[in-house]
């Protein structure tokens, strides 16, 4: 089978490789092998799939469904396999190889095409906070994972330097690393965090009926984590006469739900939608970035 890389793949690895990509240039021959190691029969890729993975829809040797995996290293697989074991399948897509492959993970198969975001919106909020939930756990001894001062240190190096190349979002930089300094001012959470949780990382399965896939995991306070969730669907947001006001009602209605701080919600979620904002700048995406700073804005 020609391991051929979906368009979305290529292009979100372009932005973050703009002169070019090895790994990318190396994929179909490493899934070739990975699928003749494991001995997996091929279904197909599956597409458009995620910006940041290869994902391969197989069986295994004894037939089983399965997704086999396959992403560069500065996607972090290895913390994403930790994460994985560490859950155990609780609240999140399980392992089903005990071996490491570097960059290579074969998981438990879900219904790729079915996310919560298929679900009218109330109710798709409510199950995406339902499994984000069960992954809030105590992280492992000697995590080996990023902590939130860790990863949001290195995004406001970039905002930073962003701003200074275009004023014109510097007053909402300031804004948002001055809410960062307040929030990571207090004692900080230990709470092993999927890092990138989103409507569409929750997937229908056969096991439960709903699953997280695609974790970034990061160490710290759960308000981080649910940030990412209160924007989902932004784009329908920016389009509501009434945006800012359903915005803050989510703020307060997950905050509630979930037992997280408001203000500390408010305060991440303003942050992650401007470092978002910056970087779809950044990187060429304007149109997104319009929507995500003018999201941030309302906040």
């Amino acid at each position: 089978m020609v391991f051929e890389p979906p368009n979305r793949l290529v292009r979100a690895l372009g932005e973050t490789a703009p002169d070019g990509d090895d790994w990318l240039e190396e994929l179909p021959g490493a899934a070739r092998r990975a699928v003749a190691l494991r001995e997996l029969t091929v279904e197909r890729v599956q597409v458009p799939g995620g910006r940041s993975s290869l994902v391969v829809l197989v069986r295994t040797a004894g037939g089983t469904p399965a997704v086999l995996k396959l992403a560069p290293g500065r996607a972090r697989p290895e913390a994403e396999r930790a994460a994985l074991a560490h859950w155990g399948g609780l609240g999140a897509v399980q392992l089903l190889e005990p071996f490491t492959a570097e960059g290579v993970l074969l998981l438990e198969r879900l219904h790729p095409d079915v996310s919560v975001r298929s679900l009218p919106e109330a109710k798709a909020l409510l199950e995406a906070a339902g499994t984000m939930r069960r992954l809030w756990v105590e992280p492992p001894a000697d995590f080996p994972f990023e902590t939130v001062a860790e990863r949001t240190g290195r995004q406001a190096e970039a905002m930073r330097a962003r701003a200074q190349a275009d004023p014109e979002v510097a007053p909402l930089v300031d804004v948002a690393l001055a809410a960062r300094e307040d929030l990571l001012a207090a004692p900080p959470e230990h709470r092993l965090l999927h890092g990138t949780f989103r409507q569409s990382k929750v997937l229908a399965g056969e096991r439960m009926p709903w699953l997280a896939v695609g974790p970034d995991p990061v160490v710290g306070e759960c308000a981080f984590d649910l940030a990412r969730l209160v924007r989902d669907r932004v784009e329908d947001l920016i389009a509501q006469p009434s945006g800012a006001a359903t915005t803050r009602r989510r703020v307060k209605r997950l905050a509630e739900s979930l037992d997280v701080d408001q203000e500390r919600l408010r305060g991440w979620t303003l942050f992650r939608a401007v470092e978002s904002g910056v970087r779809a700048g950044r990187v060429g995406r304007p149109r997104d970035a319009e929507l995500l700073l003018e999201f941030a804005a309302w906040l």
